[in-house]
């Protein structure tokens, strides 16, 4: 049964493939479309309050400008909401002010898509905080991926350095893909139970005649865009392990399908939007293959569980796993949410089997795996640009991609945005092994102890937010160390994306010979699947050696 849940829930995401990618399409070409009756004075009203010109285009530079100055202020703006939230309003519970390094790292997270946690939000943050600090960004974060990402794609097509309006590109982002989405599927959450309101706890007793409080809020408004814009916050502590969150195997299914739509859609647009179908369902194909094969690694992994307790006649690892989802539910969304670079959880991941914990681990190392709103797909083209430059050093072709020749400055971009990664992964863990304070927050000793770092400095460089669990997080050390891999991690990459399409869009097009290396075949997926997979064991099987794989083979058989 849990293998034809599993295979239900994939089922349905392919089939939501198609029709929001043409959506997609839509929203972002330049073409009129009818979503412009419905959408467009609503989004005029905007463009005059901002004072932007919709048809005024960018080019690569301006373009950057536009997102890091956007994204600076909206920084600066979440982190006084939450070092102030004690002076403003919307506090029903009567919560105090976020200290310094907490807020620096909450800002950060959920600015760069990423909602790593050091806190409850139940007991951290007021109702404003929510709204202002959390919810908000995961719309306008979610919205910067897409845009950065629909903006390179017009490098790839494009004749000159015009990569469209990041300010048009987001706002047509929320109004017409975020917004509407995660209203529907709000409205559905609360109909499945999720709690939607401004009062404050509730205080309750119990039948054994103690005193319980009972948190409530906005959480279905937060928890259907959590998923829809792969943020990952959750309104509580234990995320969508919590009944009030995540309250009903259907509630799971949407949640799982929420995470890996957009992100699936994406790539499909990206083929529709340089023409080129056979080309986007090859880097699909190759993103499919690797998510098939950590799924695989996890669900059968869970199940197998461990054999001391197997002995004793309990089947499967059941150990931080809800009851009401189980542990076919449990493995896919692991596999889902690290996949898409979502960050919510419904289980625990430190209690995962260590090939469990290993897949998680491998997908948000390799962060090319669909990933969250334009990650993904930009993470896909730049292993297709590396896979294009390499394979055409081999054969003696030359290197190009859609027409458009692959020379030593794309090349360099693109190694900057890879390398960024793994150094923001080993470099800060390496450090926190050094320090004896970020010793002292390890819950575990040994390879397992190993791993709850690496998967911190993971999580929070691949713009993940997931967690481990064990660590004591709330340090100065975690939240300012695991800040910086998050803002670097995501801002490098960004720079690095925006000037391969600016140079990539003012160069001419090539005719198509019997010379060109064709990109969209079988052989070259398996070639671009291979090469992910070589880059990615190179860069970070020492570091997975000494920590699951350790620990898996130190189990007793």
């Amino acid at each position: 049964m849990g293998f034809v849940q599993v295979a239900i829930t994939l089922v349905i995401i392919m089939l939501l493939v198609k029709p929001a990618g043409i959506y997609l399409c839509n929203v972002f070409s330049q073409e009129k479309t009818r979503l412009d009756r419905v959408f467009g004075p609503f989004e005029r009203m905007l463009y005059r309050i901002m004072g932007v010109r919709e048809g005024e285009s960018m080019g690569w530079r301006a373009y950057l400008g536009a997102v890091l100055l956007s994204n600076f202020v909206m920084l600066i703006l979440i982190y006084l909401v939450l070092r102030l939230q004690s002076f403003l309003p919307m506090n029903p519970d009567g919560i105090g002010n976020m200290p310094a390094g907490q807020a620096f790292n909450t800002a950060i997270s959920f600015m760069t898509n990423t909602n790593w946690q050091s806190y409850s939000g139940e007991n951290g943050l007021s109702y404003l905080s929510q709204l202002l600090a959390i919810t908000f960004p995961m719309f306008t974060s979610a919205a910067t991926g897409f845009a950065i990402a629909i903006a390179f794609i017009r490098g790839l097509i494009g004749r000159k350095d015009d990569l469209g309006n990041f300010y048009v590109d987001m706002t047509r982002s929320i109004t017409r893909v975020f917004l509407p989405l995660s209203f529907i599927a709000a409205i559905f959450l609360v109909f499945q139970g999720i709690p939607q309101t401004l009062l404050g706890a509730v205080h309750a007793s119990t039948l054994a005649g103690g005193e319980q409080t009972i948190t409530r809020g906005l959480v279905a408004s937060l928890e259907s865009i959590k998923h829809l814009g792969t943020n990952g916050g959750g309104w509580f502590g234990t995320n969508a392990a919590h009944p009030f969150e995540n309250p009903t195997p259907l509630t799971n299914l949407v949640h799982t399908v929420s995470m890996m739509l957009l992100p699936t859609a994406l790539v499909y647009a990206f083929g529709l939007m340089i023409r080129n179908k056979k080309q986007g369902w090859a880097l699909f194909a190759a993103m499919g293959f690797i998510f098939l094969v950590m799924l695989t690694t996890v669900f059968f992994s869970e199940y197998k569980g461990v054999a001391a307790i197997d002995a004793m006649g309990v089947h499967g690892n059941m150990e931080g796993k809800e009851v009401r989802l189980g542990v076919s539910e449990s493995a896919l969304f692991t596999a889902v949410t690290t996949a898409a670079t979502t960050g919510s959880v419904n289980n625990m991941h430190e209690s995962l089997t260590p090939m469990g914990g290993f897949t998680a681990l491998a997908q948000m190392m390799l962060n090319n795996v669909f990933g969250g709103k334009g990650v993904g797909l930009l993470n896909g083209l730049l292993y297709l640009i590396l896979s294009i430059f390499i394979c055409g050093l081999m054969v003696g072709r030359t290197p190009e991609f859609l027409g458009k020749k692959i020379e030593g400055r794309e090349v360099k971009l693109a190694s900057i945005a890879l390398l960024i990664h793994p150094f923001m992964i080993l470099a800060p863990t390496a450090i926190a092994f050094l320090s004896p304070s970020a010793q002292s927050s390890i819950a575990n000793p040994g390879m397992h102890g190993l791993t709850e770092v690496l998967y911190a400095f993971a999580s929070g460089a691949a713009n993940n937010g997931s967690a481990f669990g064990g660590l004591t997080a709330n340090t100065d050390f975690y939240n300012i160390g695991i800040g910086v891999a998050m803002l670097f991690g995501r801002y490098i990459s960004i720079i690095a994306m925006l000037a391969i399409a600016g140079s990539l869009a003012v160069k001419r097009v090539v005719p198509v010979t019997t010379g060109t290396l064709r990109t969209n075949t079988p052989l070259f997926t398996g070639i671009l699947i291979m090469i992910i997979l070589v880059i990615g064991a190179l860069t970070f099987f020492p570091s997975l050696a000494l920590g699951p794989i350790a620990e898996h083979l130190a189990m007793p058989r």
